[in-house]
């Protein structure tokens, strides 16, 4: 990212943010600026929003709350990428992890799917969405990815936009090379990776993939990975081919 700021810390504001614009933290993010990184009047700081690109801020007198005062714009506003990652819940430390990871790698919706060997049926999306932020200040990310509320994958499926090619990580994939399996993918297509749960995907529910139409399955290698591991897996593999990285 050239001539990127390594040094200054970056927050996630909800408010525009437009030149001159003084912008109030709330408690945790001014406990944040102030306790933890022990900024000063006058200090700089990142900000971003997710519409309006990236500003730079100082910090302004506290008085009664702390605010930012923004100078100017350093980086224009990117759009997302048109990367969806769906997956099977995990246990909390090790869905921290993944979403952090996925948002890192430029997934741009997380959305928990229910399958039938799932282990995890109810989700933290407050947590999820804390962690997504805090990758996305931490990695000079300008995109908050969106967070669905958990679906069933039957339902997922039925309601699908059947233009977005659905690439399921599956350990029986016909295709051993996973990257000869994405060249049946047209480039720049809109594209959704879905790790299914550490038991693996139930007969009826592999059926009821492989039956839809603009669906690969994506071979992740001899060994089984984890689930979390394969989150990072499959989203480079994807980046590289058919993704931001190429």
């Amino acid at each position: 990212m050239s001539g990127y700021d390594f040094r200054s810390p970056r927050l996630y504001v909800s408010a525009s943010l437009e030149a001159g614009a003084a912008v109030a933290l709330d408690r945790s993010q001014a406990h944040y600026l102030t306790t933890v990184l022990r900024l000063k009047e006058g200090d700089r700081v990142l900000v971003f929003n997710g519409r309006d690109g990236e500003w730079s801020a100082t910090m302004a007198p506290a008085k009664r709350a702390a605010t930012l005062h923004l100078d100017g714009k350093t980086r224009e506003q990117t759009a997302a990428s048109d990367l969806h990652y769906l997956f099977a819940p995990l246990k909390a430390a090790r869905l921290d992890y993944m979403v952090q990871k996925a948002v890192e790698m430029g997934a741009s919706r997380l959305q928990p799917v229910l399958t039938r060997h799932s282990q995890v049926a109810r989700i933290n999306l407050d947590r999820m969405r804390a962690n997504a932020i805090e990758a996305a200040e931490q990695c000079g990310i300008l995109v908050v990815p969106d967070i669905g509320e958990p679906i069933a994958l039957a339902r997922l499926l039925a309601e699908r936009d059947g233009g977005r090619y659905l690439l399921f990580c599956d350990e029986d994939a016909e295709i051993a090379d996973p990257i000869a399996a994405l060249a049946a993918v047209p480039q720049d297509a809109p594209l959704a990776v879905l790790v299914g749960p550490e038991g693996g995907f139930a007969a009826d529910e592999r059926a009821a993939l492989l039956k839809l139409p603009n669906v690969v399955r994506l071979s992740l290698g001899p060994r089984i990975l984890r689930a979390d591991t394969a989150a990072v897996a499959a989203l480079a593999l994807v980046q590289a081919v058919l993704g931001d990285w190429r």
